[in-house]
């Protein structure tokens, strides 16, 4: 979640939009995008899988089929997670609602099986004389974690359906994992898969969404006032030869670190310094942790960082 604020914070400054609600809309919106390409990942699991199927098909109908064309190891056109996610009513409703349809995209299908088929991986899993529910879920994962979220084909192919889909694809691979993992064999139909947001008690989206809404908002809100914190810990530095990047992480982690008394000092400061990896430059991560450290010190000493729970401050 803390991506998509990110990604929607840099559009909102980058474009001098004024506008919050129109901002914080897009935020929405692209976190809807986000939830489109993870049904998208794992409707194509499942067409992966009837590909495989209809290969076996094929090969039974050859003029001189081996042995193995007529009796072919079905393990993995069997795959029981595969199984039940085809059936999940939740998918499928979402599924539907997309209109995903893979027909126009055989040949990119092909190719991804192929890469399937001669893997080490997919070799190991089809050699063992019986598998587990576990182990139909370590080779979907190891798929995704390969051959999927390293096809470049694929990502063109999202790139192309979507401006959103560019920046989704790797984190659309990451829920997908997750959810596979979150998978359990007594799992009927009518499971719900996971949503983005976590939901309350009334099943509806509750606290997560609060979060994205408030840490838009209150770095928006709070720009110029953290824009000044910065400056003086910088005194050294240009502010327009800092990374943009670098500028806004450190206003994100100033305005969670002020006004989500809820949330650990220490996570705070341990996510800002990933995003700083992966969205700045390579020395991005030592700067906003250095920067960070120093603020951090101030704002214990003026009573700014309150945290609710035992310990929070110092964790």
């Amino acid at each position: 979640m803390r991506i998509k604020v990110l990604l929607s914070l840099y559009a909102f400054f980058q474009s001098k939009m004024e506008n919050m609600a129109i901002g914080e809309k897009e935020l929405f919106k692209s976190i809807n995008k986000l939830y489109e390409i993870y049904i998208y990942q794992l409707s194509l699991l499942i067409e992966i899988v009837d590909y495989a199927q209809k290969r076996l098909e094929e090969n039974k109908q050859k003029f001189f089929p081996t042995e193995e064309d007529l009796n072919p190891s079905t393990r993995f056109t069997d795959n029981r997670l595969i199984k039940q996610l085809a059936d999940n009513k939740d998918f499928r409703k979402h599924f539907n609602a997309y209109k995903i349809n893979w027909v126009d995209e055989e040949e990119m299908i092909r190719k991804l099986w192929i890469e399937i088929r001669e893997s080490n991986d997919y070799k190991d899993y089809m050699s063992v004389p019986d598998s587990s529910y576990n182990d139909d879920r370590e080779i979907l994962i190891r798929i995704v974690k390969k051959q999927i979220t390293n096809s470049e084909i694929l990502q063109y192919y999202y790139e192309e359906k979507s401006i959103h889909w560019s920046d989704d694809f790797y984190t659309a691979n990451m829920l997908v994992i997750k959810t596979l993992k979150a998978f359990k064999p007594n799992w009927g139909e009518s499971h719900p898969l996971p949503s983005l947001f976590k939901v309350n008690a009334d099943n509806e989206p509750d606290e997560d969404r609060e979060f994205v809404k408030h840490l838009f908002r209150k770095t928006v809100v709070h720009s110029e006032e953290y824009e000044k914190l910065i400056e003086d810990k910088v005194k050294n530095w240009e502010m327009d030869r800092i990374a943009v990047m670098d500028i806004l992480l450190i206003k994100m982690a100033l305005a969670e670190l002020i006004e989500f008394p809820s949330i650990p000092v220490k996570v705070t400061l341990n996510e800002y310094i990933e995003l700083a990896k992966m969205y700045s430059t390579p020395k991005s991560k030592v700067f906003v942790n250095g920067i960070l450290d120093k603020l951090i010190v101030d704002l214990k000493e003026l009573k700014k960082i309150k945290k609710a729970g035992r310990g929070l401050l110092e964790n």
